[in-house]
């Protein structure tokens, strides 16, 4: 399953919430020091909120591996440092589903799926205003980034989140509230748990 939507909209509460094992997207961030790395128009500012700030061929690795061995080896990326800062294994033993979450999670859609790995992509949407005041809350609790930074990256993701949900949601996944994602969640969890009782 994979889980994205606009930062602050609430996946990492939800991933929480729905029971099933988590593999967290943003561990695969590029270190802040990627020549890479892009940069907002106009600014100085490295743009975390582009795809192209993001290691996307570590992640859906990673994904293929946890499907074929329930286990795999994942970075610890510190948001505040700009910088992975070690190594984890992520070992889901037997599960049949497991929940990969991340803004960037979309972008991994054709690609899980034509690996026979895709069993849900889910979009969640809470409103730009409501978005905007639980990112702000957020990141300045756990210190992500400085206050400056947080508010010209709050209020100009504020602007463009309907642009990203429909780029997600045209690169395949549905776009849905809190309670929907959450029956989508069982009925996948459900339907997986009855292919592998009868594949038994």
């Amino acid at each position: 399953m994979l889980l994205c939507g606009p930062s602050g909209s609430g996946k990492s509460l939800l991933a929480a919430r729905s029971g099933l094992p988590v593999l967290r997207l943003d561990d695969f961030y590029k270190e802040g020091t990627d020549p890479t790395l892009p940069t907002v128009p106009e600014s100085c500012d490295i743009d975390w909120d582009h795809p192209g700030s993001w290691d996307a061929d570590a992640a859906v690795a990673a994904i293929a591996e946890l499907c074929r061995t329930g286990r795999t080896r994942v970075p610890v990326y510190d948001l505040s440092l700009s910088a992975r800062t070690g190594a984890e294994a992520v070992d889901i033993g037997r599960t049949p589903l497991f929940l990969a979450e991340g803004i960037f999670a979309a972008e991994l859609v054709s690609r899980c799926r034509d690996l026979g790995v895709l069993a849900d992509a889910l979009c969640l949407s809470r409103g730009p205003v409501t978005t905007f005041r639980r990112r702000f809350v957020r990141d300045l609790r756990e210190g992500r980034k400085s206050v400056p930074f947080l508010l010209r990256r709050g209020w100009r993701l504020m602007r463009q989140e309907r642009s990203v949900i429909a780029r997600q949601t045209t690169l395949g996944a549905h776009a849905c509230d809190r309670d929907e994602a959450m029956g989508r969640l069982a009925d996948a969890a459900a339907g997986r748990c009855a292919k592998a009782r009868t594949a038994a």
